[in-house]
């Protein structure tokens, strides 16, 4: 605390900044102006002068947030890369020849299945589905699927791929907090969490489309000629790729490595496709560098969120809601921790998937702590907390899925996101009583 500090080392007021974020991002605004406009409030709150908020700048991109944010960046650049060398491209025709798509149900499966793959492996919604969209839409279209379905489809199915790719931003966020490893992660948390949302948007897509099939229609001109064929080339680099994936990740499993093993993943995947698509290292790396220049304001916010997480633990503010939490929790018992924490995440606090793992993590590790929730059930509740919040409100997540679904119709897309959105938050209320008998 700094010798001008209006508030005291532990007082609710310390949160007022993180109020600040939340109420301008409600509002539409970028959230690098919130967190900094968060920031300034912390500053005069805590008593911060030019120099100790300088120190703290500094010492804030050596931070874990700041590593996830660097590893948004790498995740990028291996999209792109594996964009321009055909990967992605082959991946998901793969996908549409094995599934062979001539039906509706078949469509949708394909739209499901194409998205979940390509977003995990990129590790971005809109980049991952920006990718697929000129693929896919004309293969789905020929069947009959409308905007409204893919729309949906692409929303749900993507973020499910966000919380399955083992090197995306949430996922790094959610095994730093909880400590799980990635399988314990997926086995307890992610890979329910995600069955539940793929199960119900296949069946939410289904009424989608007998609403709107004849309604909606999508215009193929947008969209050029696309070749069918995947050139020998292709499936050569894109098996290569896919075996180094599978085991790259599998050693840094069986070896039990962090986080930071995610930096050598994406670097050593960019070599290699580099070099087996004859691009040459230096080119490949000139690639890599465009698509990590796209997330270099996302690696700024990180930096700055850690920033504001700090200035709120400076004045003890997460300390000071952690009592007032346990007030409400002692009424109610230890399963209300989970439950409480994937409301308050889902509808209370918005942002980046990463930093609503944070914060939500923060507001409740008192109670978690204080009641011995078992990692695997709060994980999932961290997932409930970091996901559903851009599937209940039109954020921007949600409007940019319309726009690459070339969809104009937010009340399916409302329709798709709160149907998956509530099941998953039954299935938490559920498994919090079930859960916490199981693991004692």
């Amino acid at each position: 605390m700094g010798q001008y500090a209006i508030i005291s080392e532990q007082s609710i007021w310390a949160l007022l900044p993180l109020v600040v974020y939340l109420v301008l991002v409600f509002m539409g605004k970028k959230m690098l102006s919130a967190t900094l406009a968060a920031i300034a409030v912390g500053c005069i709150l805590t008593g911060q002068t030019p120099g100790s908020i300088s120190n703290l700048f500094a010492s804030s991109t050596g931070t874990f947030l700041s590593i996830i944010g660097f590893i948004i960046m790498l995740g990028s650049g291996l999209g792109e890369i594996m964009a321009k060398s055909g990967i992605s491209n082959t991946i998901v025709r793969w996908i549409i020849t094995k599934i062979g798509v001539n039906s509706e149900k078949k469509g949708i499966l394909a739209v499901i299945l194409t998205s979940t793959v390509i977003c995990a492996l990129l590790g971005t919604l809109a980049g991952g589905n920006a990718v697929i969209a000129p693929i896919i839409i004309p293969v789905v279209a020929s069947v009959g699927l409308t905007p409204s379905t893919v729309g949906a489809i692409f929303q749900s199915a993507g973020e499910t791929g966000l919380i399955w790719g083992p090197f995306t931003g949430p996922v790094v966020a959610l095994l730093s907090v909880t400590g799980l490893s990635y399988g314990k992660m997926m086995l307890w948390a992610a890979i329910p969490f995600g069955l539940i949302w793929l199960v119900v948007i296949y069946f939410a897509a289904l009424r989608i489309q007998k609403k709107t099939k004849g309604i909606e229609e999508y215009d193929l001109s947008e969209f050029g000629e696309h070749d069918t064929e995947i050139s020998l080339e292709h499936k050569r680099i894109t098996a290569i790729f896919m075996i180094s994936f599978i085991v790259l990740v599998g050693y840094g499993i069986i070896k039990g490595l962090g986080t930071n093993y995610a930096i050598f993943v994406m670097l050593s995947l960019a070599i290699i496709i580099a070099i087996v698509s004859k691009m040459g290292i230096g080119k490949g790396f000139d690639v890599f560098c465009e698509g990590m220049a796209k997330m270099v304001s996302m690696y700024l916010l990180f930096v700055f969120l850690n920033v504001m997480l700090e200035l709120i633990d400076l004045g003890g503010g997460f300390e000071a809601l952690g009592e007032h939490l346990m007030v409400l929790v002692d009424k109610g018992g230890r399963s209300l921790v989970p439950i409480i924490g994937s409301f308050v995440g889902a509808f209370g606090i918005s942002g980046t998937a990463v930093a609503e793992i944070h914060i939500t993590h923060e507001l409740f590790a008192p109670a978690v702590a204080a009641y011995n929730i078992p990692m695997e059930i709060w994980a999932i509740a961290l997932i409930a907390a970091s996901r559903i919040t851009t599937s209940i409100y039109p954020t921007a997540n949600m409007v940019g899925q319309m726009g690459i679904a070339r969809s104009n119709n937010l009340k399916w897309m409302l329709f798709g996101g709160w149907a998956v959105s509530m099941t998953a938050l039954l299935y938490i209320v559920i498994w919090s009583f079930v859960g916490l008998r199981f693991f004692f």
